[in-house]
């Protein structure tokens, strides 16, 4: 399922940790949103998923389904769901996105320094600018987990 999201902006974490979502996307979040978006960990690295609704409502139910005696899945239950924080969201003219303090301090945003928000097709990362520069030219950055050995159940969510 692609959204139709793509590219990246250089954007300014402000003083109470917001971002303002560029403006192009407004007709693409208008139609999936449906009135929330949800930002939470990335799995394996140190950033943020920006889920619009519509589509964090289909993975948050299959990592609900998956049981949790398996200790990969689990542990990506906690990542995803655990820190995931759903906000009412509505595209309009000033598309403010706050970003929680315990997210910002995981990815390593701090206010008044710039982001990098990169469209991934149906749904935004939002990384440290710095950090996204180095794996822009293939370097490991700090806190990355490329765990490569995924349950089956894992590799078919597209989170």
């Amino acid at each position: 399922m692609s959204f139709g999201i793509y590219g990246s902006s250089a954007l300014t974490l402000d003083t109470k940790g917001r971002i303002a979502i560029p403006a192009r996307y407004r007709d693409l979040l208008k139609q999936n949103c449906e009135g929330s978006i949800v930002i939470t960990k990335d799995p394996q690295y140190p950033a943020l998923t920006i889920y619009p609704g519509k589509l964090w409502k289909d993975i948050s139910s299959k990592f609900e389904e998956l049981g949790g005696l398996n200790q990969k899945v689990r542990s990506m239950q906690w990542k995803i769901l655990g820190s995931a924080s759903v906000i009412d969201f509505k595209a309009s003219e000033r598309m403010i996105l706050l970003i929680p303090l315990i997210l910002r301090e995981f990815a390593g945003l701090k206010p008044k320094e710039q982001v990098a928000l990169v469209g991934m097709g149906s749904k935004f990362e939002l990384w440290n600018l710095d950090n996204w520069g180095k794996k822009q030219i293939g370097l490991h950055i700090e806190g990355e987990d490329l765990s490569s050995d995924l349950p089956a159940s894992l590799e078919e969510i597209p989170f």
